[in-house]
């Protein structure tokens, strides 16, 4: 049986916009947040490997609160009814609340309290954990199952968009620690560029309407689910589905410690191996480039190759990538190849990983099942900066970095070849112009 099924790209476009604001914030919080911390830590202010290990617990402190909050408000937001829908209240409040305090990690610094960042730090990612459930959520919630791959190419895209513009604000700002004014500028500008996302989300995203919309084609994705088990709201998953879902949370908890070990100590790596804090920003950006040109490819191959395959290749190809960059050891042509070959590979796993999870979850409890895939991977990312950091205090040097995260990604990528896929689905996505939704 062939089913007509259309995705709205002008409601995905919109809807990223909660995850660009998400992944800009934390540019500059995983950039600067590490330097403020060393540094405030060092009596001589400067950055020594030695003080990874406690920059690294403080860092794991700040995702602690995501492991209790994340599932919370993905059952809360599940539940919640109001004018605005079920998702934007916590969307929309989350962005403004967010906005306002996190200038004020860079005031504590200035003020050279480590108290007053950590105390900053904390409040940053409790506000963060309120809305990234619910911003995630929104897309599955009025897009068929089918067609979520594609949609979530969509949205990481303009995601990454926000850490592209973070990026850049490291790369123009450099480390920026010595000037008040240079220290505090990266957090005004997101906070600013927050609060107009926010705006254009609210007025865009009508949440009610857009479900109503979208609940005959909703109720055809249910049908063309690629569990091995039945899915319904108040029936449990079958055994092989929980199976598949243990092994799903198993390698997301492998492969975000991998990246989120890189993205922790990326500064600290640049400035000590690479001899540059700057580079940070140069490799973030090829990083981020290399991964917006696959997410759509990521999204489409998903439907040539199953999600699963997607996902392992993605897997060989990132650990393919993280072996140049430790060959290369400096920045060198070698080097941003690994760099731009690890970026592809992330994409290839990013775009069809949360759909494989939200497969399992009802139209009625994509908030719940969200949690799980977000606790697993913000798990990993309180596991790694103090594993990580006592690797880097062990070996002595931040050589490590990309070694450790390379073990990861093999490890994840074994887990993965046993995740069963089913392949007896059959569907037509309207194709061409008549794809592009723009009512």
């Amino acid at each position: 049986m062939n089913h007509n099924l259309k995705l709205s790209y002008r409601n995905t476009f919109y809807i990223g916009f909660g995850f660009f604001s998400i992944l800009m914030l934390w540019q500059i919080y995983n950039t600067y947040a590490p330097i403020f911390l060393a540094r405030l830590l060092s009596d001589t202010g400067d950055i020594d490997p030695e003080s990874a290990p406690l920059v690294g617990v403080i860092m794991a402190l700040d995702n602690f609160f995501a492991l209790f909050m994340l599932p919370i408000f993905g059952i809360l937001s599940d539940r919640t009814k109001t004018r605005y829908g079920r998702r934007i209240p916590y969307i929309v409040l989350g962005m403004f609340v967010a906005a306002i305090i996190f200038p004020l990690i860079a005031v504590a610094y200035i003020l050279n309290s480590l108290a007053g960042v950590i105390i900053m730090m904390l409040l940053v990612l409790i506000v963060m954990n309120v809305y990234r459930n619910p911003a995630v959520a929104l897309m599955p919630d009025v897009t068929p199952k089918p067609l979520r791959s594609k949609a979530n190419g969509i949205i990481n895209l303009i995601g990454y968009v926000g850490a592209i513009i973070g990026a850049a604000l490291v790369l123009v700002f450099g480390e920026a620690v010595d000037d008040p004014i240079l220290s505090i500028l990266p957090f005004l500008i997101v906070s600013g560029v927050m609060l107009v996302a926010m705006i254009i989300l609210f007025i865009k995203i009508k949440e009610n309407k857009i479900v109503e919309a979208t609940r005959e084609d909703m109720e055809v994705g249910e049908t063309l689910s690629e569990t091995l088990g039945t899915i319904d709201e108040n029936v449990p998953l079958s055994k092989l589905d929980k199976k598949n879902m243990l092994y799903i949370l198993i390698a997301v908890f492998l492969w975000f410690s991998a990246f989120n070990a890189i993205e922790t100590f990326l500064s600290s790596y640049s400035e000590t191996v690479l001899g540059d804090v700057r580079l940070a920003g140069t490799i973030t950006i090829i990083l981020v480039v290399s991964s917006m040109i696959a997410f759509i490819p990521s999204g489409l191959l998903a439907g040539v190759i199953g999600r699963k395959f997607s996902i392992v290749s993605g897997l060989l190809t990132m650990g393919v990538g993280l072996t140049l960059c430790l060959i290369a050891n400096e920045a060198n042509v070698v080097f941003f190849l690994g760099i731009s070959m690890s970026g592809i590979g992330w994409a290839m796993i990013n775009v069809n990983s949360y759909p494989m999870m939200v497969e399992m979850s009802h139209r009625n409890n994509v908030g719940k099942y969200t949690g799980y895939y977000y606790t697993s991977s913000m798990l990993a990312q309180s596991f790694t900066p103090i594993v990580a950091g006592a690797f880097i205090l062990l070996i002595g040097t931040f050589q490590v970095l990309f070694p450790y995260a390379g073990v990861l990604v093999t490890a994840a990528f074994v887990v993965f070849l046993f995740v069963k896929e089913k392949k007896d689905v059959v569907m037509e996505v309207k194709k061409g112009f008549d794809a592009f939704d723009v009512e």
